[in-house]
C-alpha cells in the first residue's frame, strides 16, 4: 500500500501536478516570456531574449520593463534594448513596443551607477503591461 502511494506521488511530481494541488498555482503558460540569457555564465556582457506574443497587443502596444536584481532582491540595473524599432538602445524601462515578435536586450555587467558588479548570481525579471514572467537566473563570472 505504501509503495502505491509513493509511486502516485512520484507520478504527480513528474507531471507537475503536485505543486498545483498543494498551492493552487495556475499551471497555464505565462503570456509574458523571458528567455535565458546567453552566454551564461558571462563576463562582461550578456544578451537577454524575450518574446512579445500578439495577445499582448490588444491595447495596441506593449509596455516592457526588464530589471536585474541581486540575491538580496535589490535592484542592480536595467538592461538596454537591442535594436528597438524606435528607441534604438534605450533602457528597457517602460519601453513601448508596437509589434509582436522576438526581441533582445543586453546588459554590460554594470550597476545603476556604472560600476562593474561582483561575480555571483543575479536575477532578471520581465514585466509587460503589468504582467510578470517568472524570473530567470544568470551568473556573472570573473
Amino acid at each position: 500500500m505504501r509503495r502505491g502511494i509513493g509511486v502516485g506521488v512520484v507520478l504527480l511530481l513528474a507531471l507537475g501536478l503536485y505543486p498545483t494541488m498543494l498551492f493552487g498555482q495556475d499551471q497555464r503558460r505565462p503570456r509574458v516570456q523571458l528567455g535565458q540569457n546567453y552566454p551564461n555564465p558571462f563576463n562582461p556582457t550578456t544578451t537577454i531574449p524575450f518574446l512579445l506574443p500578439p495577445e499582448l497587443f490588444e491595447s495596441g502596444k506593449a509596455v516592457v520593463t526588464i530589471r536585474i536584481y541581486n540575491a538580496l532582491q535589490q535592484l542592480v540595473a536595467v538592461p538596454k534594448a537591442l535594436d528597438h524599432p524606435t528607441a534604438g538602445d534605450a533602457l528597457v524601462e517602460n519601453l513601448e513596443y508596437t509589434t509582436p515578435g522576438d526581441y533582445e536586450a543586453y546588459w554590460d555587467g554594470t550597476d545603476k551607477n556604472g560600476r562593474k558588479v561582483a561575480s555571483g548570481v543575479y536575477y532578471m525579471r520581465l514585466e509587460v503591461n503589468g504582467e510578470r514572467a517568472p524570473p530567470r537566473k544568470m551568473v556573472v563570472a570573473k
